[in-house]
């Protein structure tokens, strides 16, 4: 928690009302996003119980299953939700658009849209890893086959999963994280699990303060949880004496009695899920209200062709996701992902003045004012050959701790790369002196602009540059300690073999 971030939770416990982190939103949010809602029992994870899905406040469906612990109602749950899913991901599978020839890629098609999946707060985005890893490797024939859709729903619902550790991914998002990221309420992170509290500090009712208004809804007969477990109360009092009625039904053999017991159950069922809807359909128009960033267009053109590719793979009969990845190839998924969060986070900073801020307190950030410049300024290179380095000195009050050498990237300028080429001193009231080493133009036609006029405020931050991605070797070399084949295995292999 950053020093800005926390004194926003102060102000928010003080105001009673949450505070701003953010002025836009840095994540696409889809026109008809899915919708995802599940319930599983209390205390087994592993056990659905219901999921409320739908594109719209007002298109919402409800599945249900009246007996968790019977299999084939689970299967009939699972191939329900595979129906939906699996039909909304198909409708974002018609249009394309060709992307033409450059210098490093072929003229290639990609989808034009790709599928947005929301769930409520982030122990439902696990939840859906959960399921798609245990159903991706259902078998189709055998035994006890599943509908073919079971696993293809596994499939998709764990690559949604793995897209939503990529920074900037909008495939699959959890509305308590897209909250928290453009406001602090003023209470603990642990307590922004809550969907309802979160939304009670930025949004209270009138006449009540974001602390009331959180209060309330720790009351689970008002305000039952977001799942995915439900209420072990809501589980003992109401569900539990509706599931014996239903079993008593079955084993009577009276199908009216458990077609009447289902619809209690599903009923029961509606009402723990229905403020959950509505708590999900008011944080979407909370987030639709922020205006949206030009990176936020860039990184869904990105999260379209992940899409793309996937689409592709599951079309030439692609197999299901390994259930643990190998040690190279979960090293080589940490420094992808790293090299992602660096991008995206100097990213937000060129686009939002508050994330800037924070990196500012942090002294990864710097603002000032230009005090000197020589926008004419060459120097020769080993080969001989003039070009142009411009220079120009900012001073500034902020805590510098970024060393000389880094390049830097401005906001106002996002195309132009800056090194700082002296730091005299650093802490307060330092003179960075600056030097143009992308953007400026040639000794005989400067770009106009390259160089910031005296007295102009600026502002830098560290950019992350382009990290080439790490080469991490094969399987069959990786050493035993790290998943390799055995010592024993590599030197039966190396032997000669016998006369």
């Amino acid at each position: 928690m950053t020093l800005l971030t926390s004194l926003a939770r102060l102000e928010a416990a003080a105001s009673g009302r949450a505070r701003p982190l953010s002025q836009v939103r840095h994540r696409r949010l889809a026109g008809q996003p899915l919708v995802i809602i599940p319930l599983t029992l209390a205390g087994d994870p592993d056990t659905p119980v219901a999921a409320m899905t739908g594109t719209s406040r007002a298109d919402q469906h409800l599945l249900a299953v009246p007996q968790p612990r019977d299999r084939d109602l689970r299967l009939g749950f699972l191939t329900g939700l595979a129906q939906i899913v699996l039909g909304y991901i198909a409708s974002r599978q018609h249009a394309t658009e060709v992307l033409p020839a450059t210098r490093n890629h072929e003229e290639r098609r990609r989808y034009a849209d790709a599928p947005q999946i929301l769930v409520p707060n982030r122990a439902a985005r696990d939840y859906l890893g959960l399921l798609g890893r245990s159903t991706r490797f259902q078998r189709t024939d055998g035994p006890f086959p599943v509908d073919p859709a079971v696993p293809a729903l596994g499939k998709w619902l764990t690559f949604f999963a793995d897209s939503a550790d990529q920074p900037g991914s909008a495939l699959l998002a959890d509305l308590t994280s897209l909250l928290a990221e453009h406001w602090a309420s003023g209470q603990s992170p642990l307590e922004d699990a809550s969907l309802a509290a979160q939304l009670a500090w930025i949004d209270p009712p009138p006449g009540m303060t974001g602390l009331q208004a959180a209060l309330a809804t720790e009351d689970p007969l008002r305000c039952p949880p977001a799942g995915p477990a439900t209420d072990p109360g809501f589980d003992q009092a109401i569900l539990e004496p509706l599931v014996r009625n239903y079993d008593r039904a079955a084993q009577a053999g009276s199908q009216a009695g458990t077609d009447r017991a289902a619809a209690e159950i599903t009923s029961a069922l509606r009402g723990q899920l229905e403020p959950t809807w509505n708590a999900v359909g008011d944080a979407m128009s909370l987030l639709r209200a922020l205006p949206e960033t030009a990176g936020a267009a860039r990184r869904w053109a990105t999260d379209r062709d992940s899409f793309t590719r996937f689409s592709s793979y599951i079309g030439d009969g692609g197999l299901p996701q390994p259930r643990r990845d190998h040690a190279a190839t979960a090293a080589a998924r940490l420094d992808r992902l790293e090299r992602a969060q660096a991008a995206y986070d100097a990213e937000r900073a060129l686009e939002d003045p508050f994330i800037l801020a924070e990196l500012r307190t942090a002294g990864e950030a710097f603002a000032g004012e230009v005090v000197s410049a020589q926008p004419s300024r060459t120097t020769t290179t080993t080969a001989g050959r003039t070009i142009l380095r411009p220079r120009f000195t900012v001073r500034t009050d902020d805590p510098v701790r970024i060393e000389p050498g880094r390049v830097l990237i401005c906001p106002t300028r996002p195309g132009q790369r800056i090194r700082i080429a002296d730091l005299p001193r650093t802490g307060t009231d330092a003179e960075v002196v600056l030097e143009v080493i992308q953007g400026m133009g040639t000794p005989a036609k400067p770009k106009p602009g390259a160089v910031p006029p005296l007295g102009e405020l600026v502002s830098y931050t560290i950019d992350p540059g382009y990290w080439a991605q790490r080469d991490f070797p094969p399987v069959d070399q990786t050493p035993w300690t790290h998943g390799g084949p055995p010592v024993r295995q590599r030197a039966d292999q190396a032997e000669e073999p016998q006369s």
